[in-house]
């Protein structure tokens, strides 16, 4: 195994996989870039070397578990421990690189964002902290990590732009606290955030963005509750409009978030939910737990 690099191992385009790319974009500006272009390379490299931070731990009501050192980075969200440990960063999605896998693109800014997680984590002694499920199907352990002088890396690459919240039903812990770094972040367009890939889509022009992973933020036209699955329509054409649809097996959560109000009322209010578009009856979100929707006032 490269002492930066470890072989590249190639995952399925599924539950928590990881996510290559050219740093040549952010290796020199060349004046023939344009006025555009100039101004967004430097909101990258903004992202990729701050300030030194401000360590921040991990907060307290995760559960500590293993210590190692960093001897790989696989990605912006996978590093591999000098014990044999892969950490796969619960709670956030890196930009995804191809990892050898076919027919499939590294993601814009998939190697800046890798680089970040190189600089902050490379050789460091890092404990692994857990608050859901603790392994994935490829025995990744799925962990928050805080380096040994206190700095919690999934709160440093959201506050760098560097990734976006991801999260899952048996794995909810601490979510809330990480879509506020990445509110902040998106903010001051640092990162993913200003890239064009990454913008936060309309509900209404969606079809071309079937089978990937999206933020969607639009006003809710009617909600309701037909045979124990939930939906929240955004368009009066059910047939075709952007849908967000909960299972009956996951809707106990949601009503529990919503200290018992009823789903009708949620008509009319904006929301902003995130997750893998599929195409059903339109395009559609299955939402699994009540973190996924933002919703606003």
């Amino acid at each position: 195994m490269s002492a930066h690099r470890p072989a590249r191992r190639s995952y399925p385009e599924n539950h928590l996989g990881p996510s290559n790319g050219s740093l040549s974009l952010i290796l020199g500006i060349n004046p023939s870039l344009g006025r555009q272009t100039i101004p967004r390379l430097l909101i990258v490299l903004l992202g990729l070397f701050p300030c030194p931070p401000v360590a921040a731990q991990v907060p307290a009501e995760l559960s500590a578990g293993e210590s190692g050192v960093v001897v790989g980075v696989v990605d912006g969200d996978t590093v591999v421990l000098d014990n044999g440990i892969e950490v796969r960063l619960v709670g956030l999605q890196a930009p995804k690189l191809a990892l050898g896998r076919h027919n499939f693109e590294d993601w814009p800014l998939a190697e800046e964002s890798r680089q970040a997680m190189l600089a902050l984590s490379m050789g460091e002694r890092v404990s692994l902290y857990y608050g859901g499920a603790r392994r994935d199907r490829y025995d990744r352990a799925l962990a928050h990590l805080q380096r040994a002088d206190g700095l919690w890396l999934q709160e440093e690459m959201l506050d760098r732009g560097m990734a976006r919240v991801y999260s899952f039903a048996d794995n909810r812990a601490v979510v809330p606290r990480l879509l506020a770094i990445e509110r902040a972040a998106r903010r001051r367009g640092l990162g993913i955030w200003a890239h064009p890939y990454y913008r936060i889509r309309d509900p209404a022009r969606l079809m071309r963005d079937i089978g990937s992973f999206q933020l969607v933020e639009g006003r809710v036209l009617s909600a309701a509750k037909v045979r124990g699955r939930l939906y929240f329509n955004f368009g009066e054409d059910w047939g075709e409009d952007f849908t967000v649809s909960v299972a009956p097996r996951h809707r106990r959560a949601f009503e529990a978030a919503w200290d018992g109000a009823d789903i009708a009322t949620f008509a009319g209010r904006t929301v902003r939910v995130r997750g893998w578009l599929k195409s059903f009856n339109g395009p559609m979100i299955e939402a699994t737990h009540p973190e996924q929707m933002e919703w606003f006032e």
